[in-house]
């Protein structure tokens, strides 16, 4: 044998030895991703479907159409594409609002939402990183004396908000003067605006111009006094998902796949950002 025919085998040796490496270390990956996958899936969804916690009323939740396939919001498609990533089946579980919602994501009965990420809330939740910000204002009724943000709040109005929401407390800390009143439902405080019996009513703008669509001539008083910053949140306890939950919001903004939803539920006053 010659010595460059030698040196070939030896060549050829390697580059075998190489390819067979590089097939080994392709099919450990794809055995660690399909374990990573299947371990994702045991901890968001343990009962092996998703179940995707949402509130009526809300775009940044849900909106009820006249049959399932016509629901939309934010949480509500954002859940199913989240359990089409996991390969399980997604169940829409609706609260009447967002105080019961929280109640339940606190106990464990729900697997997934998307909420305003608080510090209170992030007491009971682990979430993702913000993808969605959001204008907080005012919807006052037709003919309101109040025509922006700056004289409502110097008054002594009586102002309507969620009840179990973030908003109450932020207003009395910024605008004492205000009175303010827990609503159970949005539809209540759609009915309670109607009939004057609030100045005004307090959320984020998402929430107050759909509301704004059942009372004509209202007006969301233009500029904010506050912002939201949504993101998808799990219960405390399975944050062995949260690295899968992160990697799938990170994808879908970077795809278009959220602001298609976004756009889907028919968001006004909202914007999509991965937060920092």
């Amino acid at each position: 044998m010659t010595i460059q025919h030698s040196g070939m085998v030896k060549a050829a040796k390697s580059a075998l030895i190489c390819l067979f490496s590089i097939h080994l270390l392709l099919n450990s990956a794809a055995v660690y991703a399909d374990e990573s996958d299947a371990a994702a899936k045991t901890v968001l969804a343990p009962s092996g479907t998703l179940l995707v916690g949402v509130y009526k009323g809300s775009p940044t939740s849900i909106i009820e159409g006249s049959t399932p396939q016509e629901n939309k919001g934010v949480g509500y498609d954002l859940g199913k594409a989240l359990a089409g990533q996991l390969g399980v089946p997604s169940r829409a579980v609706i609260f009447p609002n967002n105080a019961a919602l929280l109640a339940a994501i606190k106990t464990g009965e729900v697997d997934f939402s998307v909420t305003n990420a608080t510090p209170a809330r992030k007491k009971n939740m682990d979430f993702s990183p913000s993808f969605m910000e959001v204008e907080k204002s005012f919807l006052v009724p037709p003919d309101s004396k109040y025509t922006a943000i700056d004289n409502l709040a110097a008054s002594n109005a009586l102002v309507g908000v969620s009840k179990g929401s973030s908003t109450a407390k932020a207003l009395t800390e910024l605008f004492p003067k205000l009175q303010i009143r827990e609503i159970d439902t949005l539809a209540h405080a759609i009915d309670m605006l109607k009939r004057e019996e609030i100045a005004a009513f307090a959320t984020n703008d998402a929430i107050l111009f759909q509301m704004s669509d059942a009372i004509p001539g209202s007006k969301v008083l233009p500029g904010h006094w506050d912002m939201e910053y949504f993101a998808a949140g799990i219960p405390k306890g399975r944050d062995a998902g949260l690295p899968a939950l992160k990697k799938f919001i990170i994808a879908a903004e970077g795809d278009g796949r959220i602001a298609g939803i976004i756009k889907r539920a028919g968001l006004r006053g909202a914007s999509s950002k991965i937060g920092k």
